[in-house]
Formats: structure tokens, C-alpha cells, sequence
């Protein structure tokens, strides 16, 4: 018992600071690249898939429930969330003149589902919950079909899409994962021992998306050497346009809807944080003649933790200094 509280605590930790942790391993990684050599093709869809499992395991009835009782509101969530991000992802494309292998990254970014951390940050600012859960439901269960489709019709042009097999390959890593997670939540939810299962989930969805970046930093280790600072600073650059304006956009589309405050800090969360793990699967398994596609999706893996955190944040501390001119 002692072991397993142990852990549970260690799990909670690895949350808390998640974003420290993925960058370390990314700066170990760069520094030693043979660590994580050995995250490559099948070991790197079988850790997304964990990734996937640990979201599944958290998942009640009660989390699905809420699209039934508010499909309103998660269809302009859906919405917002495939509409503005593949759009802001083409339109930086086009600004920052993007060669085809970073723009292929982004663009991939833009197409994916939302995170499943934005349900953390959701919960940190006082955001609503419910909706961003259900909205990450409801993403991840549109993937399949809305991921090819929309990197068809914004990467079409670049490179040719295998839709059929990038369906194939979001329902293998993605759907199966979280409806197996969700059905042992359901079958054993009532077992003494399993709410501390769900308490390690945090920390073991940490390590795996640490193993993935660290595997594409070991793959891009050696362009990055040879072409310097200036390619990876104008990555970031892109991915912090396409994660800020995610944020702001959709902040303002939650406003159009006349959504509450906390369904817009939702709403800005959900749209501005993307799953790049599963960009950066589905980068170096349909990219990997172009391996510098998943450079755009590992900065955005660590970044997009950092940010929602600072935002989480920056709404606490607006809420709390409108408290004080009220008093």
C-alpha cells in the first residue's frame, strides 16, 4: 500500500509539472539522442495508444452522457475545433513561407482532435468540466474521419494523403485505446483497488508523452545540428502563432455563442490545444520521408502544456483581481 501511494503521489507530481518534465527529457534527448532511438514506428503507436488507454480509464458513462444532454453545445465546440485551428495552421503556412516537411507538420497539428490535458486546465481556471470533456470526446471520436479529410483539403497540394490508412491507423491508436480504457472503467469502477488504477494514469500519460518527444527529437537530432537555431526558433515561432491564436479564436467563437465565462475559458482552451502526440504519430508514419514534419508537432507537444498552464492561470488571476474591485 505504502508503494502504491508512493506512486499515486509521484503520479500527481508528474502532472503538476508535466511541462518541466517534457522538456527536460527533450534536452537530455538532444544531448544523448541515442535514449530514445528506440521510440520508432510500432513502439511509438503502441505508447500513443497507452496515451489513449490512460484518457479511457478516467472516462465515466456520465462523461458521455453530457453530448446527449448538451449537443448544442459541443457541436459548436466541434466545430470551432475543426474549423478554426486546420484554418489558422494553412493561413501561417502561407505567412511564414513554410518549406512542404514543417508545413506538413503543422498543418497535421491543426487537423488533429483536441488534447486530452485541456480537461486539466479546464479544471484548474474554473472552466466547465463537463463541456471540455465532452468536447475532447467528441474531437477524438471525430478523428478518424475529420483528421484525413482535413489534411486532405489543407495539405492535399504538398503531399499525397493515405486517407484511407490514416483512418485506419486514428481508429487503431485512438478509438480502440479509449473504448477499451472506458469499458474496464465501466466494468471495474466499483473495485476497491481501482480508483488508485485511475490515480497512476496522470503521471503514466506524462512518461509516454515524453518518451514520444524524446523520439523525435533522436530523429531530428542531427537536421536540427546541421541547420542550426534559426530552423527551430522559427518553428516555434509558428506553432506559438497557431497555439495563441487557437486560444483567442476560440475564446471569441464561445462569445459569438454567447457561451458563459467558463464555457469560453473552456471553449479557448479546447480549440488551442491540439493532440500532438498523435501528430507526431501520425507524422512519422505517414511523413517519414519527410522527417522534419515532426518537429512542428514535438515543439507543440511541450508547448502546448505550458501554455494552457500560463493561460489557466492568467484567467485565475483575472478572476480574482475582478473579485477584488467588486469587494
Amino acid at each position: 500500500m505504502i508503494q502504491l501511494n508512493t506512486f499515486t503521489t509521484a503520479s500527481a507530481w508528474l502532472a503538476r509539472h508535466a511541462s518541466a518534465f517534457i522538456i527536460a527529457i527533450a534536452l537530455v534527448t538532444f544531448l544523448c539522442p541515442q535514449l530514445f532511438e528506440w521510440v520508432r514506428g510500432t513502439t511509438q503507436t503502441v505508447i500513443l495508444g497507452l496515451i489513449m488507454l490512460t484518457m479511457g480509464l478516467t472516462l465515466t458513462t456520465e462523461d458521455f452522457l453530457v453530448v446527449a444532454r448538451r449537443p448544442l453545445d459541443i457541436f459548436i465546440g466541434a466545430s470551432a475545433q475543426f474549423l478554426i485551428m486546420p484554418l489558422v495552421a494553412w493561413t501561417l503556412v502561407k505567412v511564414f513561407h513554410l518549406e512542404p516537411a514543417l508545413a506538413l507538420g503543422i498543418l497535421l497539428v491543426g487537423s488533429c482532435p483536441g488534447g486530452v490535458s485541456s480537461n486539466i486546465m479546464s479544471f484548474l481556471c474554473k472552466g466547465d468540466v463537463a463541456f471540455s470533456v465532452g468536447m475532447t470526446c467528441t474531437s477524438t471520436l471525430l478523428a478518424p474521419v475529420m483528421t484525413p479529410l482535413l489534411l486532405q483539403l489543407t495539405a492535399g497540394e504538398i503531399i499525397e494523403i493515405d486517407a484511407v490508412g490514416m483512418f485506419l491507423n486514428i481508429l487503431l491508436v485512438t478509438i480502440l485505446p479509449v473504448g477499451l480504457g472506458c469499458l474496464l472503467n465501466y466494468r471495474y469502477a466499483h473495485h476497491p483497488s481501482f480508483p488508485t488504477l485511475q490515480g497512476l494514469m496522470p503521471g503514466c500519460s506524462v512518461i509516454c508523452l515524453a518518451c514520444i518527444v524524446g523520439g523525435v527529437v533522436s530523429t531530428v537530432h542531427d537536421d536540427l545540428l546541421a541547420r542550426g537555431l534559426a530552423l527551430f526558433l522559427w518553428t516555434f515561432a509558428v506553432v506559438i502563432c497557431h497555439n495563441g491564436l487557437g486560444y483567442l479564436l476560440g475564446w471569441n467563437a464561445g462569445r459569438l455563442a454567447g457561451f458563459s465565462v467558463a464555457k469560453k475559458r473552456t471553449l479557448s482552451i479546447e480549440v488551442g490545444m491540439q493532440n500532438a502526440g498523435l501528430a507526431t504519430v501520425l507524422a512519422g508514419t505517414f511523413f517519414a520521408a519527410q522527417p522534419l514534419a515532426v518537429l512542428p508537432c514535438a515543439i507543440s507537444c511541450a508547448w502546448h502544456s505550458i501554455s494552457g498552464t500560463l493561460l489557466a492561470g492568467w484567467f485565475m488571476l483575472r478572476e480574482r483581481r475582478s473579485r477584488e474591485v467588486i469587494d
